[in-house]
């Protein structure tokens, strides 16, 4: 070993002691020093970096006095010149220490929190799917191994389906169901809504897992060791996949047994896991945990990925990475999970995240198409072989970079006893071995997306009209359907959140044009376009009066006909109807043969089926002979006029100049003997009546008149309608984050225009 010159060293320490510095300007100072003389010094480094002020200056001191004593030694000096030196050098140390000022807490990477001798709370977020067959086999093992771990343990399911709630009910107020939050019209929860509700929810730490991974007993200490960090931090870990697992759980969920009822010993486990190939962090089911800090996971908006179809979990994590908010680290290695898996589907499962645009769904491709979309421009760059890992070495939780063979300081504000400030040298050796071991388990530790990324195809969206249909409609076969183009895309979406609030789950979107059709696959809507839809329609341009909307309101009609041809009901609403309850039941209730429409009359008294007051943004049609019939002969009238759909409804069914008309609130139309129903203005009042969108509170005034919809018309230019919506607090959706609003997550609304 080269040894350094002594007036080098001791000019060094007279400035280390000497100078107030900075610690990031000693640490750097001295990293440079000792590396310039001593290649091999790096892991002497990083330990003298945990310790306080006192003990780097001791640990310094004797350092120096080695080197010192192989000079005196070189130049064969006097015993009496070592024993000199060293008073001289023990001296200054013992009055620098005294001098130097304490650590400043903003440049420890962790401090110490005061802690009640409690453990922190931790709550476990998933989304599950039906509770049947091996799929809730699964699902139920792994929920009950997460309850068993802790009482201080909370799970949240999100879902709607009712099996999922059936199985809540049988562990009580610790296993909780959300079915509050954004869903596929196919029942696929969206991650971005599921990340959003457990941020709002309290706790000291919040999980999202995937529903079939099992937990053991070391997933909570490591949380339990990771709450003492002072620092914002996301942990991420991935998990096994298991085939052949012998065990069970038992009843309470605390312990595991072997099929003769005897417990299994932490050895059986860990050999079991040994055989199973490790995840890596682009293809496994990872697990992601933070604590209640105040920083953001990252910055920006999370795209509207659908949960379990890719993605969402690798570009969570390179966005933290790159926007360092918070401390990320892979803790795989101090938490055991595993997923029980079929070994005839193992490649299947362990090879998704390599597969191509054609092999992979649309739902897959539509993932990667948004990971690519949105986020930082360091998202295609991310390493993750370097995130930071926590390991376990002699019972003893260290940060290394397994890839350098670094460890990182972990730097505390109060040791809790003085065991905690010794620092002994064979922990390096062991320390290396404890890395070296974690090496040779796992040689693949990078993760790349670039090739995920890649969706030069488009999205092959597998359902078509027809197909729609026969999966949205309700038991009745009616359907919901709205007509949207690009310029009401929000609105729509405020409309589909209202009515997915309600319940309502069998609506149907025609968009108008390409944008508004990949923006509803996007959205998870249950979309169809119109090949024969108008072109070239203006964004701002296209309301009330104006030749755009003559030829977008015939698209309406066209529509509903071709669904009553293939036999479902229609109840067609436009995207400005604002919903306050489910109108359904009533308009099934008139019965074959009536068409129930809203009217227009302003006028409070008097008839309210006056000509051409008839309203085609809202009304029901049933598919029997009368109705289809009455409807080919609107469409045909509004394909020859100048005019919109809306003066062909009435004039077609209730006569020009009213001549079909029947008392104050009907028509028949004589060839097909339909009745033309006009819906009472209290229930379904028009943007006109009464003054409604002019009360102080519109929600409350509505809500005491009984009003089942309120429509938004009676109105000139986009803008003003927009507005008088959303100041009115009749709007359901959050444009800056793409997430229907909640009652756990209300926002400031912003209008764009």
């Amino acid at each position: 070993m080269a040894v350094p010159s002594f007036p080098r060293l001791l000019i060094f320490h007279f400035r280390f002691l000497s100078v107030k510095l900075p610690l990031s300007q000693v640490n750097t100072q001295l990293s440079v020093f000792l590396i310039n003389t001593n290649p091999n010094s790096h892991f002497f480094l990083i330990y003298m970096k945990t310790m306080k002020v006192e003990l780097l200056s001791l640990l310094f001191f004797f350092f120096l006095l080695l080197m010192l004593f192989f000079y005196l030694r070189a130049l064969k000096m006097g015993l009496w010149s070592i024993w000199l030196s060293g008073f001289l050098l023990i001296s200054l140390s013992i009055y620098a220490t005294q001098k130097l000022p304490a650590f400043n807490n903003d440049q420890m990477l962790f401090k110490n929190r005061k802690f009640n001798h409690t453990s922190p709370r931790i709550t476990i977020f998933t989304a599950p799917g039906p509770f049947t067959a091996s799929v809730g086999s699964r699902q139920s093992l792994a929920i009950r191994s997460w309850l068993g771990l802790s009482p201080q343990i909370t799970v949240v399911l999100f879902s709607q389906d009712p099996s999922v709630a059936a199985f809540a009910r049988n562990f009580g107020s610790r296993l909780l169901v959300e079915p509050n939050i954004d869903f596929s019209f196919l029942g696929t929860p969206f991650f971005h809504s599921m990340v959003a509700r457990a941020l709002a929810f309290t706790s000291d730490i919040a999980v999202l897992i995937d529903p079939e991974t099992v937990l053991l007993a070391d997933f909570v200490s490591t949380l339990n060791y990771a709450y003492k960090v002072d620092h914002d931090w996301l942990l991420v870990a991935s998990s096994r996949n298991v085939s052949n697992f012998p065990f069970y759980l038992s009843n309470d969920g605390k312990y595991w047994l072997t099929k003769d009822g005897k417990r299994v010993r932490t050895r059986e486990f860990q050999e079991i896991l040994d055989r199973s190939p490790h995840w890596n962090l682009c293809e496994g089911k990872m697990l992601m945990a933070w604590n209640s800090g105040k920083l953001p996971l990252h910055t920006g908006v999370l795209p509207p990925f659908l949960y379990r179809k890719g993605i969402h979990d690798p570009w969570v994590v390179s966005e933290a990475l790159s926007y360092e908010f918070r401390f990320v680290f892979d803790a795989s290695w101090t938490i055991s999970s595993f997923s029980l898996v079929d070994a005839k589907h193992w490649s299947d499962l362990s090879g998704r995240g390599s597969l191509g645009s054609k092999e992979r769904s649309w739902e897959y491709v539509g993932n990667s198409y948004l990971g690519s979309l949105y986020g930082s421009s360091f998202f295609h760059g991310i390493d993750h072989a370097n995130l930071p890992k926590l390991l376990n070495c002699d019972g003893q939780y260290i940060f290394v970079n397994i890839t350098e063979k670094a460890v990182y300081p972990v730097l505390y504000k109060r040791l809790s006893s003085w065991k905690e400030k010794t620092l002994h040298f064979w922990i390096l050796k062991k320390t290396m071995e404890c890395i070296d071991v974690t090496r040779s388990l796992n040689p693949r530790l990078d993760c790349s997306l670039t090739d995920q990324l890649k969706t030069s195809a488009p999205i092959d969206f597998p359902f078509s009209l027809e197909s729609l249909l026969s999966v949205i409609a309700d038991e009745t076969k009616t359907i919901v359907l709205a007509v949207a183009g690009h310029s009401y895309r929000d609105m729509l979406m405020s409309w589909v959140c209202r009515l997915r609030r309600l319940r309502v789950t069998n609506f149907m979107v025609c968009a108008l044009d390409h944008e508004t059709y990949q923006f509803s696959i996007f959205q998870g809507l249950p979309v169809f376009s119109d090949p024969s839809a108008p072109s070239n329609i203006s964004f701002d341009d296209c309301h009330f009066g104006t030749k755009c909307f003559q030829r977008v309101t015939k698209v309406k009609s066209r529509m509903v006909l071709q669904i009553l041809k293939l036999g479902y009901n229609v109840l067609l609403s436009d995207v400005d109807v604002y919903w306050f309850k489910n109108p359904l039941p009533l308009l099934y209730s008139f019965g074959p043969s009536v068409l129930a429409a809203q009217s227009d009359e302003y006028n409070v008294t008097g008839a309210i089926n006056l000509p051409r007051r008839l309203n085609s943004g809202f009304y029901f049609a049933r598919c029997d002979a009368s109705t289809i019939a009455a409807m080919e002969k609107v469409v045909k009238h509004a394909a020859s006029s100048g005019l919109s759909e809306q003066p062909s409804f009435y004039d077609t069914l209730c006569g020009e100049g009213g001549s079909n008309r029947v008392g104050d609130n009907r028509c028949v139309e004589p060839e097909t003997n339909l009745t033309i129903h006009f819906l009472d203005r209290n229930l379904f009042p028009n943007g006109a009546y009464i003054g409604l969108w002019e009360k102080k509170n519109v929600k409350r005034a509505c809500e005491k008149k009984g009003c089942l919809i309120l429509h938004n018309n009676w109105i000139s230019g986009r803008l003003k309608k927009l507005e008088r919506q959303v100041l009115s607090g009749l709007w359901e959706y959050d444009i800056s984050t793409r997430m229907c609003m909640h009652s756990w997550h209300r926002i400031k609304l912003t209008i764009f225009s």
